[in-house]
């Protein structure tokens, strides 16, 4: 009787990575991800490969940034970034009204990347519904160590589950309806509709995830094979970028180092793009208010105004959301009650031989202090 041979089977290699390994395919995804959507910047696309690249290695990082993808109207290619990204980034868990439950399960069942589509709805101040359970969720499953404590099993069997909720999230919606909290953790691309003559490629599903499918392999290899030295790295920062910008950023500059070639200079050059020269009127209402303040105050070369006047500039300004704030002029009562957030108080002053109340720029009360602890310097139109 003859006697098989054996058939020996090699165990699978470790995959190999160099420096240069992580600079081409991350030159791939950004001219991968380039083919679907006509972005607003160039400093996007690049953002977008660390962004995607970071997500398998998340649990080696301490936070993961929120990317926010927002625009002004429907049609500006929002969904479609997400459509790419399901095929790129690490177990995604692409979503429309996912409740705040199931994701809770979701996160806490295995590692996903959550990418959720229309975030708006649910964060629209129209909206009566109850949001602080995703709010909460987005919120803390910033950091690695978070966990949110929720009551679970029936009255007679009540106990207290903690849910670990840190995840890469990616939220698409219309802007202005993201709350602060979040808005303040993420990295935000604010979309447009493509102009006449800007042309991308027809998204044919099967086809794109055949072509994304090496490139995201390919990707995940050469993030594991650096996920320690980047979850230990202290990337440098560019001028200007601290606290939690820093923190949203290291992630995204310590993959860049480590994949070296152009990658740490375009890096920190979307860095300072997103961050250093972020526009303060794409924030929140407070700091939107604080920029057009402080435009009022230098084009009447103004040490104070009377709150009618300040009012009455507000409502002129033809971008501004002032002269229709949810149905009613920005008035006397809102000004205060936003200002007083940033520590800036009413006074009464003599202003045409009259006592009249307003607000001033000096002081421990005036707006000087809040321009300069929230909004970047002015631009005084020299070159740098």
């Amino acid at each position: 009787m003859t006697v098989p041979a054996l058939r020996v089977v090699s165990p699978p290699l470790e995959p190999t990575a160099t420096s240069a390994d992580g600079a081409e395919v991350l030159d791939q995804i950004g001219e991968f991800v380039s083919r679907f959507n006509v972005f607003p910047s160039q400093h996007c696309a690049p953002m977008l490969a660390l962004w995607y690249a970071h997500t398998h290695a998340a649990e080696h990082f301490y936070i993961t940034p929120r990317l926010i993808l927002s625009s002004a109207e429907p049609g500006s290619g929002k969904t479609r970034v997400l459509e790419v990204a399901q095929y790129l980034v690490a177990s995604p868990e692409m979503t429309l009204s996912a409740s705040p439950a199931a994701l809770f399960r979701l996160v806490s069942a295995a590692p996903i990347t959550i990418l959720f589509d229309e975030v708006d709805a649910i964060f629209n101040p129209k909206n009566s519904g109850n949001t602080e359970d995703l709010r909460a969720l987005l919120n803390a499953g910033y950091k690695r160590s978070a966990t949110i404590p929720r009551c679970v099993g029936d009255a007679k069997a009540m106990a207290v589950q903690r849910f670990k909720v840190y995840a890469p999230a990616a939220l698409a919606g219309i802007a202005g309806h993201m709350p602060d909290t979040i808005t303040t953790r993420a990295i935000t691309v604010h979309m447009r509709r493509r102009a006449p003559g800007e042309t991308v490629e027809p998204f044919k599903t099967r086809r794109i995830e055949a072509e994304a499918e090496p490139l995201r392999d390919r990707l995940a290899d050469w993030v594991h094979s650096v996920a320690e030295q980047v979850g230990e790295a202290e990337p440098e920062m560019p001028d200007g970028v601290t606290d939690r910008s820093a923190e949203i950023w290291e992630p995204l500059l310590a993959l860049a180092d480590a994949a070296g070639g152009e990658w740490p200079k375009k890096a920190r050059e979307a860095c300072k793009h997103f961050v250093a020269n972020n526009n303060p009127r794409a924030g929140s209402i407070g700091t939107r208010l604080l920029a057009d303040l402080r435009d009022v105050f230098t084009a009447h070369q103004a040490e104070r105004l009377p709150t009618t006047a300040i009012l009455e500039a507000l409502h002129a300004m033809d971008e501004g959301p002032w002269a229709d704030y949810y149905g009613k002029p920005f008035d006397a009562r809102h000004l205060s009650k936003e200002l007083g957030r940033y520590g800036v108080e009413v006074h009464a002053f003599k202003h045409n031989g009259t006592t009249t109340k307003g607000y001033r720029t000096t002081g421990e009360t005036g707006l000087a202090d809040a321009w300069t602890r929230y909004l970047p310097p002015p631009d005084t139109g020299e070159s740098r």
